[in-house]
């Protein structure tokens, strides 16, 4: 499964041998000592791997390609990071993809951002954007700079990267954590935030009120076929996460969803060596069959001019030579079936790749296919929930719908298909238990209801309870409750607003 792919512009100052250098630089500076491949070091030789059957490290030619493949293996999971630098055009594929053998022990599991893009930014082999620089950090936005804002909001000016905008909230906070925003993205994407909400009027005036504003965040592709997203900011004040998550996931399926020539994948440089190798087979055949040829005339002629027991010496030597010619033509034909076998081999797994990612990808462009899993600007509170809401609904739907109908039939399937879970349910019974005695807000009940979500404010006579910290969803409870029916009132309004 594809995780991560992207395509970088490199400038001159990479060489062959700095390429290299960068690799062994990579292993060397990765977080955990688990990752590490001990002593590595280029030794010249492409075609051999370096480290062990469980991480190992192997290093390829092609013409005026080079390559790297680091694999590591981890209870059934099996990690590869694909490096191809192509000097040809001087760019460079970053491509991380995980894979599952028959005895992992999860389908789970998170990955980072391979740290050989801050290496490349850090040592100025990247190439500028236009008039931008790939950086690790954001750009600030004020009245000064708006400009670079306002060619990119009004379309009239264009980068190779995505760029996301993000406005300040009402209360002059940035929505989500820049820092953590940039350093995922770094090398993806170019980060603009607005550097102070007394800009507002100065950059509306300049993106002739097209920009994001109160805290919304923009994502301005360079394709005109997805053009722009923006996405709003549904708290009242401080970071959103989820938005965060929301923004980068994003800018990812638009980085991993752009095509790759096959010589930018492993798999294609892989296959060219192996065309190459036959190619060399072929030839090394032809040469032979040539050379035995013209030995064999030669032979006739010399023979000619011997007498008889010269003449059965020479034949016996020729009969020789003919079984060890054989033996050789024999040798080539196995390599040959060899390289063929294993060249359909690759072909085969890469066509099934192809038909695999054309489904997919056919589906996705089929709104009438998976009309579940078409999203809109609302993003997950926690995971699966929106998931959850959807098949309630169906569940709900199915109790009032007639059996034996179409209606009902098509509603059961995609019910029954989808693996409902119920976690709004078992949340909604959680909050009933702990509202059950309510009698005023302890701290283990402020900090239980903080663990779901809640946001506890007090005001005046009565606490103003949001969840998710959003201003749309906001709900009261009494600070000194007189009725003994409060916490369950209480928890029925709480339910029905966040469950």
């Amino acid at each position: 499964m594809l995780l991560f792919s992207t395509l970088l512009d490199i400038n001159e100052k990479m060489s062959r041998e700095r390429f290299f250098d960068l690799i062994c630089e990579w292993n060397d500076t990765q977080f955990y000592e688990e990752n590490k491949i001990p002593d590595l070091k280029w030794d010249g030789k492409y075609g051999t791997r370096h480290g062990t059957n469980d991480l190992w490290i192997r290093f390829e030619q092609y013409e005026s390609i080079l390559a790297a493949r680091y694999e590591k293996k981890k209870d059934g999971v099996v990690w590869d990071t694909d490096y191809v630098m192509n000097f040809r055009n001087m760019k460079m594929s970053v491509r991380l993809e995980r894979s599952y053998s028959e005895d992992a022990l999860t389908l789970d599991g998170k990955f980072s951002t391979p740290n050989i893009i801050a290496l490349l930014i850090d040592k100025g082999y990247l190439k500028k954007d236009s008039d931008l620089q790939v950086k690790k950090e954001a750009t600030y936005i004020d009245e000064d700079n708006v400009s670079f804002l306002a060619d990119v909001v009004k379309r009239e000016k264009k980068y190779n990267l995505p760029v996301v905008y993000v406005s300040r909230n009402f209360h002059n906070e940035e929505p989500v954590d820049i820092t953590a925003l940039a350093r995922r993205l770094k090398g993806i994407a170019h980060i603009f935030v607005q550097s102070d909400i007394k800009s507002n009027k100065a950059i509306m005036n300049a993106c002739s009120g097209k920009n994001e504003y109160k805290g919304g965040i923009g994502i301005y592709f360079p394709g005109a076929g997805i053009g722009h997203k923006s996405f709003k900011y549904r708290r009242e004040n401080g970071e959103d996460p989820q938005l965060l998550e929301k923004i980068v996931q994003t800018v990812f399926q638009y980085t991993n969803s752009q095509a790759v020539e096959p010589m930018f994948t492993l798999q294609g440089v892989y296959n060219a060596l192996l065309r190459q190798s036959l190619d060399n087979q072929s030839k090394a055949r032809e040469n032979f069959e040539n050379a035995w040829k013209e030995s064999e005339k030669a032979r006739k002629d010399l023979q000619d001019n011997l007498d008889e027991e010269e003449q059965r010496i020479a034949k016996e030597a020729a009969n020789k030579a003919r079984s060890e010619a054989d033996e050789l033509l024999e040798l080539f034909d196995e390599e040959q079936k060899a390289l063929n076998a294993r060249i359909k081999e690759l072909t085969d797994k890469n066509e099934a790749l192809q038909r695999e990612n054309d489904g997919l990808r056919s589906k996705l462009q089929n709104l009438s296919g998976v009309p579940l899993l078409m999203r809109g600007d609302e993003y997950d509170i926690f995971e699966g929930e929106i998931k959850d809401f959807v098949l309630s609904t169906l569940k709900d739907a199915l109790a009032s719908t007639e059996e034996g109908t179409r209606r009902y039939d098509a509603i059961k399937d995609v019910f029954e298909s989808n693996g409902y879970q119920n976690l709004c349910g078992e949340k909604a019974d959680r909050l009933k238990r702990m509202l059950k005695a309510y009698n005023g807000m302890s701290s283990k009940l402020k900090q239980d209801l903080e663990a779901m979500g809640f946001e506890i404010r007090e005001d005046g006579k009565h606490y103003k309870v949001l969840y998710n910290g959003e201003q749309r969803y906001i709900q009261t409870m009494s600070k000194t409750p007189s009725d003994w029916r409060t916490g369950k009132i209480s928890s029925t309004e709480l339910s029905k607003l966040a469950f």
